[in-house]
């Protein structure tokens, strides 16, 4: 896994009152916002193909745009954005595999024609997942959180040539981190719900995760991740 200089400094985000960049310099811009989970799944594979240097992280405060973001990066005013070649593209699960396809360092998709697949039908379940494990978070004690958590962990039964989803790391581990990495924290403390109790192969991939840099370079500070959504779903 390329590895990269993980001790870059990040700029600090553009808020309402800042200058745009130059748009379309030749600079490859990916516009984001360091604690959204959708942005972070770009982040994680820019820096898992080894492209800080290629790619230029360009924050975004999400709370407080500059209105040129919307009317000159994203129309829908969202974050994630990519800036490349004279073209925005947007839509994380589609750059995710964008920036895979046009950027040099390791593929982080199969060739196999079965693991790719299965890599879609993953890919393709990450909102129902989200969806689904969003609206726990606002039912009650006896809400039924395992059946998201379940899926996955069939899922990972699949391969058995490694610990991932399709069994090596791939794009399909990134889609789904940043919402675990959320996940788990608020679901054990706000509902005293483990997703690991019974999970075996969820707990053995939470741990190799944990171990790319790529992914633990974007991580954000738990308590921090806990208290937003506390705020969001507990309101």
């Amino acid at each position: 896994m390329a590895l990269g200089n993980f001790h870059e400094v990040i700029p600090p985000a553009l808020d309402s009152t800042s200058d745009p960049p130059a748009f379309f310099d030749g600079t490859t811009r990916l516009y984001t916002a360091l604690l959204c989970p959708f942005a972070q799944r770009v982040w994680i594979t820019r820096n898992c193909k080894g492209l800080q240097e290629e790619i230029k992280l360009v924050p975004i405060d999400i709370k407080n745009r500059p209105a040129w973001y919307k009317e000159k990066v994203n129309p829908a005013n969202k974050v994630p954005a990519l800036e490349h070649n004279n073209q925005i593209i947007a839509e994380s699960l589609d750059l995710i595999k964008y920036i895979d396809s046009n950027f040099e360092g390791p593929a982080l998709y199969p060739d196999d024609p079965k693991k790719r697949e299965f890599a879609e039908e993953l890919l393709s379940y990450t909102d129902t997942f989200t969806t689904a494990v969003f609206r726990s978070f606002k039912g009650d004690a006896g809400t039924d959180f395992g059946a998201p958590f379940d899926y996955l962990e069939t899922a990972l039964s699949k391969f058995d040539d490694g610990p991932f989803f399709l069994g090596k790391f791939s794009l399909v581990d990134i889609a789904y981190a940043p919402f675990i990495e959320r996940f788990q924290p608020f679901l054990l403390e706000v509902k005293n719900y483990d997703i690991a109790v019974g999970r075996p192969k969820l707990v053995a991939w939470v741990e190799e995760m944990n171990k790319i840099e790529g992914y633990t370079h974007t991580k954000g500070d738990p308590q921090q991740l806990l208290e937003i959504h506390k705020k969001i779903f507990l309101a």
